[in-house]
């Protein structure tokens, strides 16, 4: 494990919790939109996150093969995608441009599923996820600050 193993770990959770963040403020500020360029009322967006998957890591000579589980690599976005599970919410409105003009559901608007509590909610979660990072970067930097007081 280099010196900066984890700054690099903490960096890349920055990213991805930046680009959450990102994406839940576009899901809030287009709850109210009933037609996209796609086609359709807009639907909610979620970041899908993996581990890196890098083998190239050192590993001790020390550490028996059963008890070693491998180095963190830190993570990475590999897709945006739409919710498409959620329900899209109807609202009564004839008068809407939107609205559904024949069928059972006439007059009926579909509106996106994006619930904004649940949004806030994650917002909350990605906001305390990047401080957490932060707070790891800050004490990897404060322990290399130490450890060069200490060769002097």
């Amino acid at each position: 494990m280099g010196m900066f193993s984890s700054i690099n770990i903490a960096s890349s959770g920055l990213t991805v919790q930046r680009l959450r963040q990102d994406v839940i403020a576009d899901n809030i500020a287009n709850v109210e939109t009933t037609r996209t360029a796609e086609g359709g009322p807009f639907r909610r967006k979620r970041v899908i996150v993996e581990p890196r998957v890098e083998d190239l890591y050192w590993k001790s000579p020390f550490v028996p093969e059963a008890l070693d589980n491998g180095m963190g690599n830190g993570v990475e976005v590999i897709e945006i995608q739409p919710d498409r599970d959620a329900e899209l919410r109807l609202v009564y409105d004839p008068t809407h441009p939107d609205a559904i003009k024949v069928g059972p559901q006439a007059g009926y608007v579909e509106y996106p599923n994006v619930n904004v509590v649940q949004e806030m909610v994650d917002l909350i979660s990605a906001s305390r996820s990047y401080d957490a990072n932060i707070a790891v970067v800050n004490g990897a930097k404060a322990m290399f600050m130490k450890a060069l007081e200490i060769g002097r």
